[in-house]
């Protein structure tokens, strides 16, 4: 259970558990984590006989991904019935059990690492593909997907470009990309809230990136998880639309300091909301000094020919550097 935000992917940083299992999860075969397969059914039979209480805990789940499941629950018997579950009542109706700030930490640090082996291992491919991949992240409903089809429509002559769509249902964005004549792979997540490196591995062995070419990485529309998740891109790319409010950087800080580039986009709009460009830009740049704005609109074009000479110059400098440096073959 990711203790970010309690979607269905593996824990990550302590204290804002949405439930309280801390749950170590070991996916074995398949990654493409379709996480809409996963029924947990969690049943709890108390038999309460004077001072015996035999506590059975039945977990059905309805998928073929192997979950270690470690739960601290520590029951102490005596005389009356008391449970030791260190119930945290950081909201109405939410109890936080808490398993040890160490334990979780431990598995975050697991969990990361093991993403950040992959990432590696995603980055090299890439290199030796000679291929510049973008992340792009930010809220649902920024824009993300049109400013996609913009964006390949424009350089599809120039460069051959593949797609990974992150989202937890449907192939719809898949689908709006293909309409432009490029290769595109859905990867659904079901309750996941983020892609990661593994899932992002198995879209590259599909799409074989061409080589010199664009990758386009879409995630999951969230501001909290894909932060903290490399893929083994070469640059996140935020996108804020003006329609979200000029404080979002200040409310999800780990996103908008993973960046090197915000976009703000919808600017076609900012005559008919209340949004105020001076303070969104100043706020970004108090959570991340190093990061570059610019700010467009998918619908009209603007800014969009400042966008593309920036990846165009990014693309050139990391081919550059990776031409200076002895290739090592990637670990398949």
């Amino acid at each position: 259970m990711c203790t970010v935000c309690g979607c269905g992917m593996p824990a990550l940083p302590p204290g804002q558990a949405k439930d309280g299992g801390a749950h170590d999860h070991h996916h074995d075969g398949d990654p493409r984590h379709h996480h809409d397969d996963h029924g947990h059914d969690h049943g709890h039979d108390h038999h309460h006989h004077g001072d015996d209480h035999a506590h059975d805990h039945h977990h059905d789940h309805g998928h073929d991904h192997h979950h270690d499941h470690a739960h601290a629950h520590d029951h102490h018997h005596g005389g009356g019935h008391h449970h030791d579950h260190h119930h945290n009542h950081a909201a109405p109706g939410v109890a936080a059990h808490t398993h040890g700030e160490a334990r979780l930490l431990r598995v975050e640090r697991d969990i990361l690492s093991k993403n950040n082996e992959f990432a590696r291992a995603n980055r090299a491919r890439l290199r030796d593909a000679r291929t510049f991949a973008l992340n792009f992240v930010s809220s649902p409903g920024s824009g993300k997907t049109s400013l996609l089809v913009r964006t390949i429509g424009d350089l599809k002559a120039r460069f051959a470009i593949t797609v990974i769509e992150g989202d937890q249902q449907t192939s719809n964005d898949a689908e709006r990309i293909r309409a432009t004549g490029v290769p595109a792979v859905q990867v659904n997540t079901g309750k996941g809230c983020h892609l990661d490196a593994h899932m992002i591995a198995h879209a590259l062995e599909e799409l074989a990136p061409a080589p010199d070419g664009l990758l386009f990485i879409e995630n999951v529309g969230n501001l909290i998880c894909p932060a903290v998740f490399d893929l083994g891109e070469a640059h996140k790319v935020i996108v804020l639309s003006v329609t979200e409010g000029e404080d979002k950087p200040l409310k999800y800080p780990d996103m908008f300091a993973a960046a090197d580039l915000m976009l703000v986009n919808k600017a076609d709009l900012i005559a008919h909301v209340d949004f105020d460009m001076a303070t969104c830009l100043a706020n970004a740049l108090k959570v991340n000094p190093r990061l570059q704005t610019l700010i467009v609109s998918a619908r009209t074009g603007e800014g969009m020919a400042a966008l593309y000479a920036w990846i165009e110059a990014r693309a050139a400098s990391l081919a550059a550097a990776q031409a200076a440096v002895p290739q090592v073959p990637a670990q398949r």
